[in-house]
């Protein structure tokens, strides 16, 4: 559709934009922990956050900072949430707004900021300060990828993905980077976003273009369950494409699709690293009354342990899948359901004798898709999630330590 094509570059791919990561000592690995991404000319501002009732500072203070059309940067560290740790969360948070803001010489609500790492531990605010004019020298137009290594935590590979298509004669591209592998659940995960655009589109329409493909992309993944307290994402905007206003008709959908599809593949990366994951799982609910009933349907089939831990041993156990169905809260008739593994029929309104090499041949595979056909409606949905292994719980086992 519209011409979509890959590219590369990441976060600064589209025109305008700079980027770079550093270490600056958060990290006892010494490996890079603070990231920046730059956009000159200045750009328009949007932003999703996490709907849990504990928000971390860096969480506050961006929500605030929305209200400020323009935006110049987005500055993330890893290794520290800089969540629960009272009234001094905000003031460091704010300290370092104000420090990077005069450096780039702009103002602090001109810039989008967000945390990551440890919950309950106060962030060290000198090793950030101290790093501050380093990171700015360093931006650059290849430096993308620096800055998605720097917001990975127990990430396994740095998340990027960027496209470009052709509208009125222009190319335009969209580009980002994200960071997330375990405590997935985005309710707007650990999961931060950054993306990027040439495009020239207003506040209003970016902030409501961004909502709308969050809740097809990053609201349809989980890894665990969990929603965390400094899920972001954040897009900006700087027209330096050219051209007429993004506000509606094809202009908008073009780039609706496209910022989907990064979205989509950064969304797809964060599962597929999900911590101590073997298997890439698309849960599919099909014949449902309404798109929310699908939803919540999927959504519990992807999130039950049994399920994951019956992926994970490639245990064709289809029990465990409709009685998530039945536990979601959903009216439905399991008389009427049919449950597959891939092409493989195993549940039709009740337990079929199936070929058990066949259904074992197809949960090796390290991409599986599960469809459950309701068989009562129209409406689809789908979840993306991933197996439950022991590596998961060794890795959230000693997170701390």
């Amino acid at each position: 559709m519209n011409n979509i094509v890959q590219i590369t570059g990441g976060v600064t791919a589209p025109q305008g934009f700079l980027a770079s990561g550093l270490a600056c000592g958060l990290k006892k690995s010494g490996k890079p922990d603070l990231a920046l991404v730059y956009s000159d000319p200045v750009a328009t501002g949007a932003a999703v956050f996490t709907t849990n009732k504990v928000k971390a500072a860096p969480v506050l203070v961006s929500r605030e900072h929305l209200s400020q059309q323009n935006k110049r940067a987005v500055i993330i560290n890893s290794a520290n949430a800089n969540a629960c740790v009272g009234p001094r969360g905000m003031a460091d948070t704010l300290t370092i707004a104000r420090a990077l803001a005069d450096l780039l010489q702009t103002t602090p609500d001109e810039l989008f900021l967000a945390s990551t790492g440890v919950i309950g531990v106060p962030l060290p605010v000198p090793p950030i300060l101290a790093a501050l004019p380093t990171l700015k020298e360093n931006l650059s137009a290849g430096g993308g990828t620096d800055a998605a290594r720097a917001i990975m935590t127990t990430d396994t590979f740095p998340k990027e993905y960027a496209v470009a298509y052709q509208h009125d004669g222009r190319e335009i591209r969209i580009g980002g980077m994200a960071k997330g592998s375990g405590m997935i659940q985005p309710n707007m995960a650990t999961m931060l976003a950054v993306l990027t655009t040439d495009a020239p589109v207003p506040q209003a329409v970016l902030q409501q273009t961004i909502r709308a493909v969050v809740d097809r992309t990053f609201n349809r993944i989980t890894v665990d369950g969990d929603t965390s307290t400094n899920d972001s994402v954040f897009l900006l905007a700087n027209g330096a494409a050219g051209g007429p206003p993004v506000t509606g008709g094809p202009a908008l959908a073009a780039f609706t699709a496209a910022l989907e599809e990064v979205c989509r593949h950064l969304a797809w990366m964060i599962v597929q690293d999900g911590e101590g994951a073997t298997k890439f799982i698309t849960v599919r609910v099909t014949g449902a009354r309404t798109e929310q009933e699908a939803e919540t349907a999927a959504r519990a089939v992807a999130n039950s342990p049994l399920v994951k831990t019956a992926f994970y041993g490639e245990d064709a156990n289809w029990g465990r899948i409709l009685a998530a169905v039945g536990y979601s809260g959903i009216d439905f008739a399991p008389e009427k359901t049919r449950i597959r593994l891939g092409e493989l029929l195993v549940y039709d309104g009740a337990g079929l004798a199936f070929d058990e090499a066949a259904a074992k041949r197809i949960l090796q595979e390290k991409a599986i898709t599960t469809e459950i056909n309701l068989n009562q409606g129209e409406a689809a949905a789908t979840i993306w999630t991933c197996d439950l292994s022991q590596e998961y719980v060794r890795i959230n086992g000693s997170y701390r330590s």
